[in-house]
């Protein structure tokens, strides 16, 4: 990239530090350069026209649901409440737990 932002090899050098990690001279010429260029693009991202572009929650189209949301009661409560151990005739009865 041509506008480069200059990094320091201390900065990466402390960046590595905090990050635990071991870095050769030569990696961090090569870093420096690599985040310079990052932060290059980056400012090319942001000098772009963005005002007329919807938000987006979400990169990929995501398909709309495949069947309506309805409620339905699908058994009885007389029904579910037959395979209880015990019930009051509305609800299960369980033990008590402290």
């Amino acid at each position: 990239m041509a506008d480069n932002k200059t990094i320091s090899l201390e900065e990466v050098a402390h960046m590595a530090t905090l990050s635990r990690l071991s870095v050769s001279e030569e990696e961090q010429t090569l870093f420096a350069r690599q985040m310079g260029d990052i932060l290059a693009y980056m400012d090319v991202l942001a000098r772009v026209d963005t005002k007329d572009v919807e938000p987006l929650y979400s990169p990929a189209q995501h398909p709309g649901p495949l069947r309506d949301d309805v409620s339905a009661r699908r058994r009885e409560r007389n029904e579910v409440l037959a395979n209880a151990p015990e019930a009051d005739g509305e609800y299960f009865i369980v033990p008590r737990i402290v």
